[in-house]
């Protein structure tokens, strides 16, 4: 098939993570960006389509409803066929909504929405419409991830006792956002982040990693938050205690203001007979840990290791595969989902294996519950969607 065409909204001057998007999407050639909005500034918007990414500058707008309008009526063997993205928060839902109303698939950052109602409103449209709705929790594309998410689920350890989360950063040690970084700006402005910053940012991965590695779901939560630099208006560091459907127990804690940590995020299981780890700091390495016997370190590419994580593996082992590999595995299970919809198969378990808005929904609970549960005075609270 033709490679899909994708759109990208945001990634203009000043961006990170949009060319971060771009380069994962192509990654295996199964897409193109072929056109995007990529700045609320419509001429710096046409200017970064061709100065930054190279599209034709007809394909370049100036605003995301001008690009929506426009791909619409182009002819359905050359128009966009996704949307991707790439911008603050509080810009996703609408977004997301004028995507979805025209018809487009979509994939975007994490969280997905603003608040809670605004996801349970995307995920009911995206189902209605029978369109795609892909997140970005890309930590979920390692292959090593995939391998704990077999071993866990397979029952090698028996039922799932404890589960510990970490991810801790150390960016945000100082008010970055007073010095003019764009980044740091958006991400401790409630107006634009939400009512969550670090667990919000980062502690919704924690969340969907422990989540997906297990399959078990959070069901109540208490949590106790902190902002400790002077002047900042959402929180830079946060304890959540967890309990999980089936009785496991578990804890996820994030921070922004851990000194000197880059990115932190670890994850731990252990259950009856056995245990893993995980650091997305050593992502090819997956310790398996035994009670009669040393412990194991799986890696990717290396031998024994399940169909998943070999699926997940592009090079031979002991040559790294990192960041952008994992999020390319996002895209390319998202490439053959909608390359399956359009020659109307119906897409494979392998195909499906990407966050979708529904795990979208669940982050935005996540984020209300644990904000709710510290304004209570750590209070313990049941965990709904």
């Amino acid at each position: 098939m033709a490679k899909l065409q994708m759109g990208l909204v945001g990634g203009g001057e000043g961006a990170f993570i949009g060319a971060v998007h771009r380069m994962a999407a192509e990654l295996d050639g199964r897409v193109a960006l072929t056109c995007g909005a990529f700045s609320s500034n419509p001429a710096k918007s046409r200017r970064a389509g061709v100065a930054l990414y190279g599209i034709d500058a007809q394909r370049s707008y100036g605003t995301y409803g001008e690009m929506m309008a426009a791909e619409a009526g182009r002819p359905d063997d050359d128009r966009m066929d996704f949307v991707v993205i790439a911008t603050p928060n509080h810009t996703h839902h609408p977004i997301a909504r004028a995507a979805l109303d025209a018809g487009f698939h979509v994939m975007s950052d994490k969280p997905a929405t603003f608040d809670l109602a605004e996801a349970k409103e995307l995920a009911a449209l995206a189902d209605e419409k029978d369109l795609v709705f892909g997140l970005t929790h890309n930590y979920t594309g390692y292959p090593m991830v995939k391998e704990a998410r077999h071993l866990v689920r397979s029952g090698a350890f028996g039922d799932v006792r404890r589960v510990v989360v970490e991810y801790i950063q150390g960016w945000l040690a100082e008010r970055e956002e007073a010095t003019g970084n764009k980044q740091a700006e958006w991400r401790t402005d409630p107006a634009r982040s939400g009512a969550a910053g670090c667990m919000g940012d980062i502690g919704t991965h924690g969340e969907n990693l422990a989540e997906y590695v297990t399959g078990l779901k959070i069901e109540s939560l208490c949590a106790d938050l902190t902002t400790f630099v002077p002047g900042r208006r959402l929180e830079d560091d946060g304890n959540v205690l967890l309990r999980f459907a089936g009785g496991a127990k578990g804890v996820l804690f994030a921070s922004q203001i851990a000194v000197g940590e880059e990115n932190g995020l670890k994850l731990r299981v252990y259950g009856e007979t056995g245990g893993l780890e995980w650091s997305q700091m050593e992502p090819n390495s997956l310790i398996v840990r035994w009670p009669d016997r040393p412990y194991e370190v799986r890696r990717t590419g290396g031998p024994g290791v399940g169909e998943a994580a070999t699926g997940a593996t592009r090079l031979p082992a002991g040559h790294p595969e990192g960041f952008l590999e994992a999020f390319a595995v996002l895209y390319r299970n998202f490439a053959d989902t909608l390359d399956a919809k359009r020659a109307g198969k119906k897409p494979t378990e392998e195909n499906l294996d990407f966050p979708t808005i529904a795990d979208g929904v669940r982050g935005m609970a996540f984020i209300e519950t644990v904000v709710a549960s510290a304004e209570a005075g750590a209070t313990w609270l049941d965990f709904r969607t």
